[in-house]
């Protein structure tokens, strides 16, 4: 009895140790008397002892190198440093594991390479301005020399760029006079801006100078022609007053029986009020020159005397 439970116990021990769990995102390499037999997915599995074993661990999910700088020459013989970061991903565990010895050696020479072809057929200034045509091209390149190692490689990135300390000194350099050319233009601009802008404001206070002159010359003559007017509305109201004032009078003397020649005198020193000293020429009526030029001779007489 005690055999049996010996022998159960070494049983139930056995077939524990034989138990494979395989988590998320990882698959099993199983090898069955030294040759594959299958690849285990996520999940429970069991193998047969001493026959069976799990030759390689892999990780199924996207995986990032970073690989160190490499010494690369462009067209025109200008030695740079390039360091690259690759991302990849293992799609077939089987060809993973019997394809290539070491993988992550494999890829980081194979992008060595890769990048020295890429870059060899490039100018310094084309390098330094193309790293997306640079990054497509050895993604390309490598994603098919990897196809038969089970990796896909996704995406290549040029992490550092870095020329010779003479020509960074250089660009450097070209890079301040650019900006000091830039600085150049802008103050020029601002000047040209600032001195069209003072030019149209003086233009702008002529024109609202002259037009402020203009109608200031337009209210004087309103103003002048309103004074004239007013002047002339005056001197006829004061003619229509005196002409009433000597009509009413005239009106008196014929009604107190007086002859036509006072009344003809009268009638003279009414336009001699009318006229006030101002007036340069009267027109006399015709019915009274007659009697004038009788007044001029008694006026003469009376002088000789």
């Amino acid at each position: 009895m005690i055999y049996l439970l010996i022998i159960l116990f070494v049983i139930i021990v056995i077939l524990a140790a034989n138990v494979r769990i395989v988590p998320q995102a990882y698959a099993y390499v199983v090898e069955r008397l030294g040759g594959y037999d299958s690849t285990w997915s996520v999940g429970l599995h069991f193998k047969i002892p001493i026959l069976d074993r799990v030759a390689k661990k892999v990780n199924l999910k996207e995986q990032v190198v970073d690989f160190p700088p490499q010494p690369v020459i462009t067209k025109d013989n200008v030695t740079m440093q390039i360091d690259t970061v690759v991302f990849f991903q293992i799609t077939d565990p089987k060809m993973y594991a019997y394809g290539v010895e070491n993988p992550i050696m494999a890829i980081e020479k194979l992008t060595a390479t890769t990048l020295r072809n890429i870059i060899g057929e490039m100018e310094l200034d084309q390098t330094l301005t193309s790293r997306e045509v640079i990054n497509t091209n050895m993604r390309s390149a490598l994603d098919v020399a990897t196809d038969p190692w089970g990796i896909k490689v996704n995406r290549v990135e040029l992490k550092n760029i870095i020329p010779p300390e003479a020509i960074r000194n250089a660009m450097e350099k070209q890079m301040k006079a650019e900006r000091e050319r830039r600085e150049a233009i802008l103050i020029a601009e601002g000047e040209k801006k600032s001195t069209i802008l003072v030019a149209e404001g003086k233009k702008e206070s002529a024109i609202l100078n002259a037009e402020a002159e203009k109608q200031a010359a337009i209210l004087r003559a309103e103003a002048e022609k309103e004074k004239r007017i007013r002047e002339a509305e005056g001197q006829a109201e004061a003619i229509r007053v005196v002409q009433m004032a000597n009509a009413e009078g005239i009106k008196y003397l014929r009604e107190a029986g007086a002859d036509d020649s006072v009344l003809t005198l009268k009638k003279l020193e009414a336009f001699e009020k009318a006229a006030n000293g101002q007036a340069t020429k009267i027109i006399i009526p015709s019915e009274i020159q007659g009697v004038a030029g009788l007044a001029k001779s008694v006026g003469e007489v009376l002088t000789q005397k």
